[in-house]
């Protein structure tokens, strides 16, 4: 069986113990698999013989993903998902080689937090990304709805009629939703809703004034009564999502955060010290899984926060909040 598809077979056994040996295999198969990744590595003298530990491994600025087809092996893709395109620099490119891999990996991650998904009514608020019509987002929404339960649905016509849905007591609710629709849903319509549980998938997309993380949940829990807000930390370039509450963010076992220090990209900063986020997500086995964001953070015993964006950097969907 080829490498990849013997990968994603064992995905799920991986933990902390044993995720420096499969994240050494992974870079030794993308150095050789990815062209865009091999020729970047020897850019920085890196290649499977001088590195020998999770710290010794190159990132891929995430910049690539514009200009690049960046890809491990040579196959056909499944589907195009697409940054949301905020600014005028260009969309980033994901080519994915199997879509139901990540939605396998979508819901296992979601129901780690959530519980099983066909006991949830999923209600979703996400105009601006449907506008996209191609974001990985929206694709794991549209998976989502076809297995959850049969009332599950995006919101498409009024706050009154989502509000009278979100108000039925019948069935547990999670309500996906980009942080200016909810900010917009609860000036609407302040009431309690004690059934539900909200997850802000961040960004005002240029809407409203940006705000942080912080005063969106406090405004959000105070105009309907419920005692935490839940985030969704993706991206169009990984696989898999990291979501938290309360500010902290945790990825799923196969996925690991890296801090690196502002003034020097190749090297890390402890645990509590502000810097750029570098992701690795193995279950992009099929493009790279060593990712270098734009995004600032900070790691902690139980998780990382995302802080906002590098000044310059493009304005992206998913965590504009400073």
């Amino acid at each position: 069986m080829p490498f990849a598809e013997s990968f994603k077979e064992s995905i799920f056994t991986i933990n902390a113990e044993n995720f420096e040996p499969f994240c050494l295999d992974v870079f030794n198969y993308q150095y050789m698999e990815c062209s865009v990744y091999h020729s970047y590595s020897n850019l920085l003298g890196k290649n499977p013989t001088n590195v020998s530990s999770i710290e010794e491994i190159p990132f891929l600025p995430i910049e690539f993903f514009k200009n690049h087809s960046v890809k491990s092996g040579h196959w056909k893709e499944e589907k195009i998902f697409q940054s949301s395109g905020t600014t005028n620099t260009g969309r980033s490119r994901h080519f994915v080689k199997d879509l139901n891999f990540y939605w396998h990996l979508s819901k296992k991650i979601f129901e780690s937090w959530f519980g099983p998904i066909e006991n949830i009514q999923i209600m979703a608020l996400l105009p601006s990304y449907l506008e996209m019509g191609d974001s990985s987002l929206i694709s794991m929404v549209d998976h989502f709805l076809t297995e959850s339960d049969p009332k599950s649905g995006y919101s498409l016509d009024s706050f009154e009629e989502l509000i009278l849905k979100l108000d039925e007591k019948d069935t547990k609710k999670v309500l996906f939703g980009v942080s200016y629709a909810l900010l917009d849903l609860s000036e609407k319509f302040q009431k309690p809703l004690k059934n539900v549980q909200i997850i802000e998938t961040g960004g005002m997309k240029g809407r409203r004034k940006e705000i942080t993380r912080k005063e969106l949940h406090q405004n959000l829990r105070i105009s309907f009564e419920i005692d935490e807000i839940h985030s969704e930390y993706g991206m169009t370039e990984l696989m898999s999502q990291a979501y938290g509450k309360n500010g902290q963010f945790q990825f799923p076992n196969w996925s690991k955060v890296l801090i690196r220090d502002i003034n020097d990209p190749f090297s890390y900063v402890e645990d509590g010290k502000t810097g750029g986020i570098n992701i690795i997500d193995l279950a992009n086995i099929d493009s790279c899984s060593f990712i270098e964001t734009k995004d600032l953070g900070r790691k902690h015993f139980r998780g990382f926060e995302v802080l906002g964006r590098f000044d310059n950097s493009d304005v992206r969907g998913c965590n504009l909040m400073f």
